[in-house]
């Protein structure tokens, strides 16, 4: 058995589709289903129980005395959340959780921390485990604060030994693709952008209010969520490795470029309007986030990632612009 957290979320239902065209579907889902339609995430794969992990006795009862993998993807991802009991129990207590029972049953590990763990990025975007290194690290919200301070819990459990036969953390930098649809403003930009630049519509990005930067020209990497997937997969069948790793592509990119990738998917010019960025959200606003993956290659990660361009593509012109949106 394998047990996805998150499952009828966004990267969550991409590991299961992943696994289901492996063959796997002796899955045990984890997650709620809500009212945003994270149902039609779910809704073409196969799989042994869904679970509300709000149950913990339905929880506990359904769980086997080992599984082949844990992958932890369920969160409040919303890095705009202020209800810092309900982040301390769903991301903090949650993950703690898992680690607890997959060292007691022998289980790897593979679960979701964040590029948000980096704060403002001055100190860099280096996947360095030591505990020195992390405690430099300051993220500027609640989210990103619960999946640091996991971080650290748990690599002080592995060096006292205290920890799964595997674990692994995945720093995810912008993800975006299919399946995302529920996130509401969580949305990527290229799934809030791609039917206003198919229909010939004005689209919005912020000015810059930095100098050194053009208006638009704000850097993230972004990574495509079939990248993340294969990542994941690929550690499961590497259970000797183990740490803290970050998850983008390497390759810093603009949010003119990423538009411009969508207008290049559907062959329609982009239209940009460039409007000030909220008062609110300047101070903390990132200018440039790119993650270092030599630890992962160094690894034995080999896989070439998607381009933005080829992933963009591929989201667009199998996802967005079909009736059916879903993977």
């Amino acid at each position: 058995m394998i047990i996805v957290t998150g499952a009828a979320g966004f990267i969550g239902s991409n590991i299961v589709a992943d696994l289901n065209a492996r063959g796997r579907t002796d899955l045990l889902l984890v997650d709620d289903l809500g009212t945003q339609g994270k149902w039609k995430n779910i809704a073409k794969r196969r799989f042994l129980d869904l679970v509300d992990y709000r149950d913990l006795d339905a929880l506990l009862a359904r769980l086997p005395a080992q599984a082949d993998a844990v992958f932890h993807m369920g969160a409040n991802s919303s890095t705009t959340s202020t209800d810092g009991d309900e982040i301390l129990r769903v991301n903090l207590h949650a993950s703690m959780f898992w680690w607890n029972w997959c060292t007691r049953t022998g289980t790897p590990l593979i679960y979701a921390s964040s590029a948000a763990t980096y704060g403002d990025g001055s100190q860099g975007f280096n996947d360095d485990q030591r505990p020195d290194a992390l405690d430099q690290l300051a993220p500027l919200n609640l989210y990103g604060w619960s999946k640091h301070q996991f971080d650290k819990w748990a690599v002080e459990r592995a060096a006292e030994g205290n920890c799964p036969p595997q674990w692994a953390g995945m720093k995810f930098f912008n993800v975006y693709g299919p399946n995302e649809y529920h996130k509401g403003d969580m949305r990527s930009l290229v799934a809030k952008n791609t039917e206003l630049i198919a229909h010939g519509e004005t689209i919005r990005l912020f000015k810059s209010h930095r100098e050194g930067y053009a208006d638009g020209a704000q850097l993230r990497d972004f990574v495509y969520v079939k990248d993340c997937t294969a990542v994941m997969l690929w550690l499961m069948d590497h259970p000797q490795v183990s740490g803290l790793f970050n998850l983008g592509t390497g390759k810093a990119r603009s949010f003119v470029d990423l538009m411009n990738a969508i207008g290049a998917a559907l062959d329609k010019p982009v239209k940009i309007e460039f409007v000030d960025m909220p008062e609110s959200i300047r101070p903390n606003y990132q200018y440039f986030t790119e993650a270092q993956m030599a630890k992962l290659r160094a690894v034995g990660f080999d896989v070439s990632f998607h381009s933005l361009e080829r992933g963009v593509t591929d989201y667009v012109d199998q996802y967005l612009t079909q009736t059916d949106t879903y993977r």
